[in-house]
């Protein structure tokens, strides 16, 4: 990120002079998987910039040491080495953007990926409901930071926005921010599903990157809707938005039902048209995804030899 967000006084302004247009926003958002069509060699190419932007995520009851370590394998070596080598990358070190894990499992990912520069990120702040007191959760984010986590996604508290008490949600924003200190980056989750409407999509984007957030992102993945092109088209005009304001890229994190090439295609479309390449990166994009890597190496797999593999010679952990 060439400048990290710094984050800005609440300008109320911003973000409650905005109304979002329900249907033109539903019609702009389903011409994106329409109006380009990408084939072949530049498919393969798009799936493989893919990968690199994947937070590959395990948020499990069931996660163990061991289980945590396939993952961060995988991570290291997200797709299968003869596969790289017919594609011509197979001595580009291709890696996933992060890992992600439940704060339980953060030293354990910490410990796997030792050694190379695929970052830790920590849910956060009772994840996935929000439903815990701000001390709890700033002590939460601190530990975290202390046990070697480089990113930590907090879920914020919805019932500021339905509330209408912005000025809550930025001070709590700002504290997490200062929580995770020069070390962490800090990616806020809005949880779209349950914010109602598309303007408060906007304005709680918004505010979060006044309040310093470094990534928006849409959706634990734990909520019945979680991230749909819509809400991503306008999180993607508010960090427009915003930049135009103030100068600082803040990075999109959309999160929970994307599990296709096809999807992750089409997000990647959205970025290019709303954002500019300058957010092709994982740096400023990221998937958040258990599955998705699974059907990229699938996909291309087939790209490669003309049939389509099992998934169990693909596994993901």
């Amino acid at each position: 990120m060439d400048k990290r967000n710094a984050g800005t006084p609440l300008h109320l302004d911003w973000a409650l002079d905005v109304r979002i247009n329900r249907s033109a926003t539903l019609r702009r958002a389903q011409t994106l998987g329409t109006r380009r069509s990408v084939k072949k060699e530049y498919q393969a190419a798009w799936l493989l910039k893919a990968i690199t932007m994947i937070d590959l995520t395990t948020l499990d009851g069931m996660d163990t040491p061991q289980r945590v370590a396939r993952l961060c394998a995988k991570a290291k070596q997200p797709v299968r080495q003869d596969i790289l080598e017919a594609l011509g990358m197979g001595e580009y070190g291709l890696t996933v953007g992060a890992v992600c894990v439940f704060p339980n499992r953060v030293r354990d990912a910490v410990a796997a990926l030792h050694g190379t520069n695929i970052p830790v990120a920590a849910v956060s702040t009772g994840f996935p409901s929000g439903q815990m007191p701000v001390s709890s959760q700033l002590d939460e984010i601190e530990k975290m930071v202390e046990m070697g986590a480089r990113e930590i996604d907090i879920v914020i508290s919805r019932e500021h926005v339905h509330m209408g008490n912005w000025k809550a949600l930025y001070d709590e924003i700002q504290a997490y921010r200062r929580a995770c200190g020069d070390t962490a980056h800090l990616k806020t989750i809005i949880e779209t599903g349950e914010l109602g409407t598309l303007t408060n999509v906007y304005r709680a984007s918004m505010v979060c990157m006044m309040g310093g957030a470094d990534f928006i992102k849409t959706s634990t993945g734990k909520a019945s809707v979680n991230a749909t092109l819509p809400f991503g088209l306008v999180m993607c005009r508010a960090i427009r938005d915003y930049h135009v304001r103030t100068g600082f890229k803040v990075g999109f994190k959309p999160a929970g039902g994307i599990s296709k090439a096809k999807d992750a295609l089409n997000w990647l479309i959205l970025i290019k048209e709303e954002l500019g390449d300058d957010w092709l990166t994982s740096e400023m994009f990221r998937f958040g995804a258990s599955s998705l890597l699974g059907d990229i190496e699938r996909q291309l797999s087939h790209y490669v030899t003309g049939r389509y593999a099992s998934s169990k010679y693909m596994p993901v952990a």
